[in-house]
C-alpha cells in the first residue's frame, strides 16, 4: 500500500508558504504607523489583491523555501491576466455571446460544486464495524487478493461483427488464430499487455476476475466495437484488515458523500417539476431499449497470447503494494 507521509511535509509548509508570503505582500508599502496593505500591485487603475495571489497559491504544492518566488510568479500572472482583461473590455469581448456563455457555464459549474460540497458534509465518516463488514465482504480485494498478468485486444467493429467474434471464442478460438482472423477480415485492433492488482481493476469487475482461472479471456462490446481480455497468469497476495484499514475508511468517505450528494438530487428531482421541450420531450433511444439487457461478457478458455491497453483499467481502491 503506497504511503501518503511523503507528501505530509510539501502540505504542511504549503499553507505556512501562503501565510508568509501574505505577510510579505501586505508590509509592502506599509509604515509602522499604517495599517499593512493588502494590495499586492496596481495595474493602470485596477488594484490586484494580496487574496487574489494567494487563492492563485492555494492551487499550487508550494514548499516554504520557494514562497517568495512562487509569490511573484503568481502576481505576475495575475498583472498578465489583469492586462489582458483590461484590453478584453477596450474591445468588448466581454459582451461577445459565446464568452457570455461560457461565463454563465462557468458560474453554474462553480455554485453547484460549491452545493454538492457543503451536502457532502454532512455524510459522517464509517465505524469500526462498517470498515470490518467491507473487509469481510470483499475477499477479491483483500483476503483472497490476487496480481492479474493482463493482455488485451482493442478491435474496431460493427456490432454484427462483435457478435461473430463473441461467437468464435466461445467455440474455442484461440487468441492467435483470433489475431489471424482480424487482419484477415481487414479489421482494425491494437494489442497491449499490463500487470495490474485486483483493487486496480474498475470495482464492478473485481468479482468477476477473481472466478476467472488463468488462461481465460473475456469479451465485452464496446461503443467502437469490442475488447478482449486475457488472463495470462495470476498469483495469489492478500492484505490483511490492518493494512486495509485506510483505504477502505477512505473509500467509504467518499462513497457516503457521493451517495449524500446523489440522495439530495433525487430529492430535488421528485420535488421539482420538470418538462422536456421540443426534441427532448421525444423518449431517448436508451430509453426505449432499456428492456433490452447487453450481451453478457463471456469467459472462454483460450492460450495464454494477446496484450493489454492499460487506458481500459482504471483506478480502484488505491491499494498499492
Amino acid at each position: 500500500m503506497k504511503s501518503n507521509a511523503s507528501a505530509l511535509p510539501v502540505w504542511k509548509s504549503r499553507y505556512g508558504a501562503i501565510l508568509m508570503l501574505a505577510g510579505l505582500l501586505a508590509a509592502c508599502g506599509g509604515g509602522k504607523d499604517k495599517p499593512p496593505s493588502q494590495v499586492a500591485a496596481k495595474v493602470n487603475k485596477e488594484e490586484i489583491s494580496v487574496h487574489q495571489v494567494n487563492h492563485l497559491l492555494q492551487q499550487q504544492r508550494v514548499r516554504a523555501d520557494q514562497a517568495d518566488r512562487a509569490g511573484r510568479q503568481a502576481l505576475e500572472r495575475l498583472i498578465d491576466q489583469e492586462l489582458a482583461l483590461q484590453r478584453a473590455a477596450e474591445l468588448r469581448v466581454d459582451r461577445e455571446p459565446q464568452v457570455l456563455a461560457q461565463l454563465e457555464a462557468a458560474r453554474r459549474e462553480i455554485i453547484a460544486r460549491a452545493y454538492a460540497e457543503r451536502v457532502a458534509e454532512a455524510a459522517g465518516k464509517p465505524d469500526a464495524d462498517e470498515v470490518r463488514r467491507y473487509y469481510v465482504d470483499k475477499p477479491a480485494l483483500f483476503s483472497e487478493r490476487r496480481i492479474y498478468s493482463l493482455q488485451e485486444i482493442s478491435i474496431e467493429a460493427r456490432p454484427e461483427q462483435v457478435e461473430a467474434l463473441r461467437g468464435r471464442l466461445a467455440g474455442g478460438l484461440s487468441v492467435g488464430a483470433l489475431v489471424e482472423h482480424l487482419k484477415g477480415n481487414d479489421l482494425r485492433f491494437t494489442v497491449s499487455e499490463a500487470v495490474r492488482a485486483a483493487e486496480q481493476l474498475p470495482l464492478g469487475s473485481v468479482d468477476a476476475f477473481a472466478k476467472m482461472r488463468d488462461g481465460e479471456s473475456v469479451l465485452t462490446a464496446t461503443p467502437t466495437g469490442a475488447q478482449v481480455l486475457l488472463l495470462v497468469a495470476s498469483r495469489s497476495e492478500p492484505v490483511d484488515e490492518a493494512r486495509a484499514r485506510p483505504a477502505i475508511e477512505q473509500f467509504l468517505v467518499n462513497e457516503g458523500r457521493r451517495k449524500r450528494v446523489e440522495d439530495d438530487i433525487r430529492a430535488l428531482r421528485a420535488a421539482a417539476k420538470i418538462e422536456y421541450v421540443g426534441r427532448f420531450n421525444e423518449p431517448a433511444a436508451t430509453e426505449r431499449n432499456a428492456g433490452q439487457a447487453p450481451s453478457a461478457a463471456v469467459p472462454v478458455v483460450v492460450p495464454a497470447s494477446g496484450a493489454l491497453d492499460v487506458s481500459v483499467i482504471n483506478s480502484g481502491m488505491g491499494l498499492k503494494k
